[in-house]
């Protein structure tokens, strides 16, 4: 068993209504810290975390909740860059594979798995369509290659027969099928889960995670904090303020440019899709680099996704999908399939916003680079902005280099995150060794057993027991039931799944002794 995959952290790394009571009154005192982290999204996590494990005093604070923000609403892929790839972006194809392979191998092989995305091809023009989408994953496989993932872990790609396509994407039409090109990639069991467990892991390691704690102003010397519960409001001066607030980094600070593009998914029963567990992969019409993707997901429903829109206009706190963009994604995926989907089919949607660069005015959002730029502002604050979820760990080191290059004060350690597991880390090839459900091990990791030890109660939809309300807010720092219901058991996402389910949600905060607060 490798030291480097097992989540043990030096500190406790629950998260609860008292620890956040008893750490905000602590930073109410007056001493100073190292580093602010506003933002409780995946990049905050990852800086808090980041900063904590190189000893400094680090305070996350969010206005809402962990992954209240884009974070929860991704593809839940763990990008290996073929798109970059495509794209002429090479070193952002690079560093996404060297990311996916630290995920995958080191830091959270519990919450990731290999997920096989299957291209059908028919009749007429299959041979050179699959010569070309064959080309790109080879050379998405080489990059697999270069930064050590192994085969075991992310097989390689090739083609595969019609009896073979079918039998991982059941749901396409058979007529004219003349086999498919399979290729591999990361898929996160979910992403709002990995939010929490690097959260919760930055806790471990001595940071302060603040949740419902809004930063009214900010400063490179600090922030005027409220308690969004209290109403109370209190100064806090730090070495460095960092700002990883996505999207809505402009309201930090006013300079920063930066031009979000919306990316939706539907929600269908995975059985309406045969009850794949594989990726039926779509190509968009009129573009060679574009798919549409079917992504398996928890509680029997598939994502289909994305759209790349920009996204104009004021920036809502949870972005909707549109109806066009609805249509373009049934559209697409219906070139393939037996029975075509409907709008009925769909029980869902969300989409999230995706922090871009600005580029030019007639540059499309699909065009945009990934990359992740750390900008200072004129207060001396710092934004991190750009990037992708796949290249957080990279990003958060980043931006604490840039705090340290600046701060001669501050020790000079270098980042130890790519070899820091995240709590119920646990080695994949032994994953079936731990005690629980494999339902919680896909969840929870080694922390199952702890989960499933938990008193008995009254059970949610879809399967969720008592015991995961009851952790989500004894341990994974839950404060009202849309923190339970959309962020740590995702069943808030389908409407019927919510209303099955808000009375357990209900009565877990009540076993627990804490009132939930109200959205």
């Amino acid at each position: 068993m490798s030291s480097l995959i097992v989540g043990r952290t030096p500190h406790p790394s629950a998260l609860s209504a008292a620890r956040r009571v008893s750490e905000l009154d602590a930073l109410g005192v007056g001493a100073e810290i190292d580093v602010l982290v506003i933002g409780g999204g995946i990049t905050g996590a990852g800086i808090a975390l980041d900063a904590a494990s190189r000893g400094l005093r680090t305070v996350l604070v969010e206005r809402h909740d962990l992954a209240f923000g884009t974070s929860r609403f991704s593809s839940k892929l763990v990008h290996g860059g073929l798109r970059y790839l495509a794209s002429g972006q090479v070193a952002i194809a690079h560093e996404s594979a060297a990311e996916r392979h630290i995920l995958m191998t080191r830091t959270a092989p519990h919450l990731t798995r290999p997920l096989a995305q299957v291209v059908p091809l028919y009749e007429p023009g299959h041979l050179g369509r699959g010569a070309f989408i064959g080309l790109g994953y080879g050379l998405g496989d080489g990059l697999r290659r270069a930064v050590g993932t192994p085969g075991t872990v992310l097989h390689a790609p090739g083609p595969i027969g019609p009896a073979e396509t079918l039998r991982l994407v059941p749901a396409v039409r058979s007529g004219a099928l003349r086999g498919g090109m399979r290729g591999w990639d990361g898929q996160l069991i979910d992403d709002a889960r990995l939010v929490v467990a690097v959260a919760r892991t930055a806790a471990g390691y001595g940071a302060s995670v603040l949740t419902r704690v809004e930063a009214v102003s900010a400063s490179g010397q600090g922030a005027v904090l409220r308690d969004v519960v209290t109403g109370a409001t209190l100064d806090v001066r730090a070495r460095a303020v960092i700002s990883a607030t996505g999207v809505w980094a402009g309201e930090i600070d006013p300079d920063v440019a930066l031009r979000p593009s919306r990316g939706t998914h539907l929600v269908v029963p995975t059985v309406r899709l045969g009850g794949s567990d594989s990726s039926l992969t779509v190509p968009v019409p009129g573009s060679s680099s574009r798919f549409v993707f079917t992504l398996p997901a928890t509680h029997g429903r598939t994502y289909i996704g994305l759209t790349d829109v920009p996204a104009d206009g004021p920036l809502p706190d949870v972005a909707q999908a549109t109806e066009p963009e609805i249509e373009m994604l049934l559209a697409t995926v219906n070139t393939v399939l037996a029975e075509p989907l409907g709008r009925n089919d769909v029980i869902s949607t969300f989409a999230g916003l995706r922090p871009l660069l600005a580029g030019t005015d007639e540059d499309q959002t699909s065009d945009l680079s990934r990359r992740h730029a750390i900008i200072e502002s004129s207060t001396g604050a710092l934004s991190v902005v750009g990037g992708k979820l796949t290249t957080y760990r990279r990003m958060a080191e980043d931006a604490v280099d840039a705090v340290i290059r600046r701060d001669p004060g501050l020790p000079a350690r270098p980042s130890p995150t790519r070899s820091i597991p995240l709590v119920g880390a646990w080695p994949r090839e032994r994953l079936g060794e731990i005690r629980a459900a494999a339902r919680l091990v896909r969840r929870y990791g080694a922390e199952a057993p702890y989960v499933a030890a938990l008193p008995d109660g009254r059970a949610a939809a879809c399967g969720v027991t008592a015991q995961e309300l009851q952790w989500a807010i004894a341990v994974e720092g839950a404060l009202s039931l849309d923190d339970v219901l959309d962020r740590r058991t995702r069943l808030g996402l389908v409407p019927r799944d919510r209303a099955a389910s808000t009375d357990a949600a209900a009565a877990a905060f009540e076993r627990a002794g804490v009132v939930p607060l109200v959205p």
